[in-house]
Parts: structure tokens; sequence; C-alpha cells
């Protein structure tokens, strides 16, 4: 049976009310056939130039840790939101589309989760002067491969009905933008945590939407760590892609 050897980091408190958080790091392993890849929002393009910059490269580094998971026998599932109707008549959407209606029971998340540790309100967008948003997306990033057996989807249900079908509980969650969509999808991770499913942020192929002009001021990688530091706190673990390969 192929395994992932998930070395997963998250943040906790070293003394009740300090708002002081150390690392810590535990060890296990998973079974890939319990395990599957999302990947979130892996756009073709974006409205803001950088942010579409920054995803390209992103898609490269994945591109070769998704063959690899999936060669273990993890499910690949590719959620490139408002983009279905590019993949219509997909085996691979089909597959999500039509999986059986299972009953989905939701449950509170774990912890109060605060705000975000970053002002992502103006859109995010580090460019100067700003990009004006619209819609510059029409399917997944070509960098990324999608295989006969995988899936294909922008709906939360229809991922976790596939996920109950193959009784597949953790959920390894990559992509764009971590402080936006990776959170906040149907897909995302609060919604699939409060469905039951254990969810992992890759930590190391996600990026934020945050612009380094606004609050907290810090570059624009900090501001990125910081949003997956907040995950790690209150959320979910992390991994590094590695642990996939």
């Amino acid at each position: 049976m192929s395994t992932f050897d998930l070395t997963l980091r998250t943040r906790v408190e070293t003394a009740p009310g300090s708002d002081v958080w150390g690392e810590r790091v535990a060890r296990e392993t998973v079974a890939a056939s319990g395990t599957a890849v999302l990947l979130c929002d892996v756009w073709d393009d974006h409205w803001c130039r950088s942010a579409a910059s920054r995803c390209a490269m992103l898609a490269g580094r994945m591109a070769p840790v998704v063959d690899a998971a999936r060669a273990k026998g993890a499910r690949i599932l590719h959620a490139p939101s408002e983009c279905m109707a590019f993949y219509e008549d997909t085996p691979q959407r089909r597959r999500l589309r039509e999986a059986p209606a299972v009953e989905l029971l939701e449950t509170p998340l774990p912890l109060a989760e605060p705000p975000l540790p970053i002002d992502d309100t103006d859109g995010g967008c580090d460019d100067l002067p700003a990009c004006p948003p619209y819609r510059a997306w029409t399917r997944q990033h070509p960098a990324v491969p999608i295989a006969d057996g995988d899936g294909i989807s922008d709906s939360g249900t229809e991922v976790a009905r596939l996920l109950r079908q193959e009784d597949r509980q953790t959920l390894l969650i990559l992509g764009v933008h971590t402080n936006m969509c990776v959170l906040k999808r149907s897909f995302g991770i609060r919604q699939m945590l409060r469905w039951g499913f254990r969810c992992v942020l890759v930590r190391d192929l996600t990026d934020a939407l945050y612009n380094p002009r606004r609050p907290p001021f810090v570059s624009h990688e900090e501001g990125t760590e910081r949003v997956i530091e907040h995950v790690e706190r209150y959320l979910c673990p992390s991994v590094l892609s590695a642990d996939l390969c």
C-alpha cells in the first residue's frame, strides 16, 4: 500500500492568553488511498498582473508534485472556479458532477478564528497602480496536466460527495489565494472542515493576494507567511510539497 509520510506543522500558544505561538511538528504516515489533492483556483490568468505571474510559477512547480501524488494513488481534484463550461463534456467533470448524493452534516469549526493578520480589503493587488478587477480566467493553468482519472469541480458539495464515496478523509489543498479562495470557497478549508474532512495546506504551493501598502505593511512574502501561520494556528496543519513526492 502506497503512503505519504507527512511532516505536519501547526502553531500552539505557549501559555493560555499569552499570544505567543510556537511551532509544533508531528510526523504521520497516511495511506494514499485515503487521500485527495485539491488544486484551488490555479487559473490560466488573473486580473492582478503580479498575482498571475506568481500563479504561473506555482503551476510549474505543482505539476511534478501532482504527478507524484497521483502515481501513489491519491485522487487529484482540479477546482478552477467559474471555469466549468470549459470542461463540461469531459469525463473528469462528469466524474464529480455524477458522484452519488450523500448526507453531509456540518459541525462547528474546532476553534474560534480571529480575523486574518493582513488587510486585503483593497483586493490585494500589489501592482502599482493597482489593476482593475475583471474575470480574467477561462480554465486551469495548462502547466498542470489533467489526467484521465482526475476530477474537476468548483462545487464543494460535489467534492465532498466523491470523497465520501471513495472514503478519502484527508484533503491536501494547494493553490491560490491563501487568504481568499483557499479558505472561503465551498471546497475550501473552512467548509471542508465543517463537513468533517481533515484538511492539510501545502504551504510552499500557495500564495496570498496581499498588497504590502496595506496593514501590517510587510512584504508580500511575509504577508503570505502570516496567513499560513494563521491557518496553522486556528484551522489545520501544513506540509511541504516534498512530502507528496
